[in-house]
């Protein structure tokens, strides 16, 4: 059979002829070749390869071979197996029949098989001789092979080194190998560290000794903690304390990938299984921080910076190659793009921390924290520098990322990729520009300044005013300054010099100030407002425009994060935004596997704190209408209820089925799709279910989920709730049975709660509850009344809230006065009440504005008057949303700036009462 590697790999050529010339060994190498060039070569495949040629080649040992046979025998067949796949891959990637993600898997599946089976033969021979390796119980313990880089990523190269790190339980002795009397023999007890190490060592030897067949895989194992001068084989233990102690930002980078590839098999397939997810839990913590953490940016660059320096040498001494792997715009300047977003955002996005380089670059982009544009041109030079990596490497199966100067040698590369050398020169200065322009985008900054100090202004800069600088002279004197690291307070320099040359505003500035000293113990904050000016332009321009808004990014600094989301001007999905919550939540569980429910009420204060602030972001910018914020946050804060409602019906002791019968209802502001940025719930609980312990069960549900909803934790605060508007208010249970409020609404409910009725609406939970409170909310709406009476109660609850709201000021309050916002919504109320039997349009929840224009149409009111009336109501909504975000006490105005608007609402409400 003739093949297309023979033209281009002098390595295949010379495998082939050494197969040919072959006498040791079972392994029918051209068999297997042909066999594995005909189809797509997956991971079984390799298995049962290396499961078959290894039976035989024991079994031609004989049951009686020594270890060291064995030993030799397997690493014949890893050698022989290995070569047979090279070649298979190199073949099938030749001729365009294997894409990238198939050479990958391919050489990571063998790898992971090759440490196993290694790793395994090395522990029989050590068994032999020393007995398993107990831990400080008494218990027996594996070593496990952490692959680390592309081995833990599922993207290993053709020629690539395998980067392991070994770990085990933790400090002890073997039980050694008895005498004929039964006693171990003392030269067989040792440190179980001991054994590992010398299990480490013997399975390296298997994987990496050069022989006649070749080698298996070059094993570095470098990336261990203190590097070469640590041991080589650790305790979980050692890598927890080191982690805590000396790990490096930029090991943050390597364990990212880092992945249990293979086991000793010294104990149960179970004990392997906490033996790893101890590891995980050890070193999820240490990549992944439980905030945004964006000092990454200044350790990424730093060791890029590094990189570039080794290749600038490199270059100098090559010139006119290219290095496709470190140079400028190669591989790795791809996968330190992903690694950044992972370990900066990863640690509250889980979906963030797939090993592998493509699939975190597409979740980059579904999440819109990198452009499609951007994670689409990353991903097509990724792929097409990987396989130009891999045709170099299918040269002379050497570990070599270099593209020559030389054409014939760049026209070789370029056929093994079927391209012609001009496309190919073409495509690779693309790819290359690509990358950088996006690389070089995230780790821009700008020059340090210097801030003005004790009045001193820096040039073209005015000095302070005083009270500015006498805050800055105390920011600096404070003890969090003086204690903070030193490139924490240059950071805070460089942001405050910044702000100051840039920005007059007074307000703003001091707000900055008071957002400094809330962040200063927490550098990350520093670091993205210090490295990304765009950012910092976004917070100095917040600051500006509402002190609400002030206020809420000081409370809650870490949405400071979505500052930097190219998205962050444009409407968001909710249902995407719910989705990846409860992903998140699903995650977040203690070691025991149980859910860690402090950690899931954070994610989900800090999730809500993201969306309001990217609606607040969009508001000051006035990109949305004051309705479409309120049917915004509703909405934001529906989904809420629906969320905690499934977190704590698992929690509740006497729940007794998988789903409860109970919904909430949702009153007021909510209830009538008006929520504000920091408006209470009013909610009322109610179930629908017969079992003897259905109440106790739902009231403990009830209590729950409040809780849930109102406890302030480090991340802050949901929502006040307000059960006020139940059956018989704060007298009455906690949670009504569906019967029980039917009959409450009918028989005993007053006309003030009829009139809240037609604001409500189900909100979360059993939707054929809803459905019933639905039509029982129509039909008690729907009821006819005594209109005379009704007007009568309908005044005097107005009289009692006029009362309770005294204005004492010369202003119009634009919701408590007469001719405000609450005689608006008490007149809408009436006209329902009075009216819906004959008229059922007006029992939909559609809010006031638009059952105004129902009623104005159906001729109840002047549909003129109606219309200006609408106009108030938006008019005076719009008002009181400006004031409120700027932190005015009291929602009022000057009378004559809307004295048309208020006679308006004064002649409806004389035409629907009378004087």
């Amino acid at each position: 059979m003739g093949y297309k590697a023979e033209v281009f790999s002098g390595y295949f050529r010379r495998s082939l002829a050494a197969i040919r010339g072959r006498t040791v060994g079972t392994f029918d190498t051209i068999a297997t070749l042909d066999d594995w060039i005909a189809a797509p070569i997956v991971p079984s495949k390799i298995e049962s390869a290396l499961a078959d040629a290894l039976a035989a080649e024991l079994a031609a040992c004989g049951p009686s071979a020594a270890p060291k046979a064995r030993g030799e025998a397997t690493g014949r067949v890893l050698r022989q197996v290995r070569q047979c796949l090279v070649m298979a891959l190199a073949e099938r990637d030749i001729a365009h029949s294997a894409p990238l993600a198939e050479v990958c898997e391919a050489m990571t599946a063998f790898a992971a098989a090759s440490t196993r089976i290694a790793l395994r033969q090395a522990a029989d021979e050590l068994l032999a001789q020393f007995g398993r390796p107990l831990d400080a119980e008494g218990q027996p313990q594996d070593l496990l092979a952490v692959g680390m880089g592309k081995g833990g990523a599922n993207e290993l190269n053709v020629s690539s080194d395998l980067d392991l790190v070994f770990v085990f339980r933790e400090q002890g002795e073997t039980e050694g190998v008895g005498t004929d009397t039964g006693a171990p023999r003392p030269a067989s007890l040792i440190a179980s560290a001991e054994f590992m190490h010398r299990l480490a060592r013997r399975t390296i030897n298997l994987l990496s000794e050069a022989t006649a067949d070749g080698f298996v895989f070059r094993v570095d194992t470098r990336l261990r903690p203190n590097g070469e001068s640590g041991p080589l084989v650790v305790t979980l233990p050692m890598l927890e304390n080191y982690f805590y102690s000396q790990g490096r930002e930029w090991e943050r980078f390597a364990w990212l990938k880092g992945r249990v590839i293979a086991d000793s098999g010294i104990t149960s397939p179970e004990a392997c299984a906490r033996d790893e997810q101890s590891l995980t839990s050890i070193v999820t913590p240490f990549v992944f921080r439980r905030y945004f953490d964006f000092r990454a940016f200044g350790a990424l660059r730093d060791l890029h910076h590094l990189i570039r320096a080794e290749v600038a040498k490199r270059d100098a001494r090559n010139a006119g190659t290219i290095d496709v792997k470190l140079g400028r715009g190669g591989i790795r300047e791809v996968e330190f793009t992903a690694q950044l977003f992972q370990v900066v955002r990863g640690g509250r996005d889980p979906g963030l921390r797939d090993r592998r380089t493509l699939a975190t670059l597409a979740s980059l982009s579904e999440r819109g924290i990198l452009p499609q544009i951007d994670a689409t041109a990353l991903a097509d030079a990724y792929t097409l520098l990987r396989r130009a990596e891999h045709a170099l490497q299918y040269r002379e199966d050497a570990q070599t990322h270099r593209l020559s100067s030389d054409p014939e040698e760049r026209q070789a590369i370029a056929q093994m990729l079927g391209m012609t050398l001009e496309a190919f020169g073409l495509a690779l200065e693309d790819a290359r520009n690509a990358v950088q322009r996006v690389f070089d985008g995230l780790l821009s900054t700008t020059d340090d300044a210097s801030v003005p100090r004790a009045g001193v202004a820096g040039e073209g800069q005015a000095p302070p005013a005083e009270a500015l600088r006498l805050r800055l002279d105390a920011l600096r004197g404070s003890a969090r300054y003086r204690s903070a690291r030193e490139e924490t307070r240059a950071s805070l320099e460089n942001l405050l010099a910044r702000a100051f040359a840039e920005h007059t505003d007074e307000a703003a500035l001091s707000r900055l100030i008071d957002l400094i000293e809330t962040v200063i113990g927490r550098p990350a904050y520093l670091a993205l407002l210090s490295e990304f000016p765009m950012a910092q332009a976004r917070v100095m321009q917040l600051l500006g425009r509402a002190k609400w808004a002030a206020d809420y990014l000081i409370q809650h600094p870490i949405v400071l994060d979505e500052l930097l989301d190219g998205q962050l001007f444009e409407q968001s999905d909710s249902a995407v935004w719910e989705a990846g919550l409860r992903a998140s939540l699903a995650v977040a569980k203690l070691d025991d596997g149980t859910p860690d429910i402090e950690h899931q009420m954070d994610i989900m204060r800090e999730s809500h704190h993201a969306q309001v602030f990217r609606l607040l972001a969009q508001d000051l910018e006035g990109l949305h209408t004051v309705e479409r914020i309120s049917d915004h946050l509703s909405e934001l804060a529906d989904r809420v209820l629906s969320i905690t409602l499934d977190q704590v019906w698992p929690l509740v002791r006497s729940r007794h089925r998988d789903s409860p019968r109970f919904a909430v209802i949702a009153y007021g502001r909510l209830g009538g799709k008006e929520l504000g940025y920091a408006s209470d719930l009013d909610l009322v609980y109610l179930y629908d279910d017969e079992h003897e312990n259905a109440q106790v069960a739902y009231a403990q549900l009830a209590q729950r989920l409040s809780t849930w909803l109102s406890s302030r934790t480090a991340a802050g605060q949901l929502f006040e709730v307000d059960l006020r508007l139940r059956p018989n208010g704060d007298a009455g249970l906690v949670v009504s049975s569906l019967n029980g409020f039917r009959s409450y609404e009918r028989e005993s409910a007053w006309v003030w709660e009829h009139q809240a009725l037609t604001r409500a609406r189900f909100a979360a939970g059993d939707a054929a509850i809803g459905a019933a409170f639905e039509e029982e909310r129509r039909a008690i709406l729907s009821r006819e009344r005594d209109v005379d009476e009704l007007r009568r109660e309908v005044i005097s609850m107005r009289k009692r809230m006029h009362d309770g709201h005294p204005n004492r000021s010369e202003l119009f309050d634009l919701k408590h006065d007469d001719g405000g916002m609450v005689d608006i919504e008490f007149i809408v109320q009436t006209l329902v009440l009075a009216h819906s039997h004959r008229y059922p349009g007006l029992l939909d929840n559609v809010g006031n504005i638009a059952l105004l224009g129902r009623a104005g149409k159906a001729g109840l009111i002047d549909a003129g008057l109606a219309q200006r009336v609408s106009d108030a109501y938006r008019t005076f909504r719009q008002l009181q949303h400006s004031l409120r975000l700027n932190d005015v006490r009291y929602a009022r105005v000057e009378p004559d700036s809307v004295a048309a608007f208020r006679d308006d609402v004064r002649r409806l409400w004389r035409g629907t009462f009378g004087d």
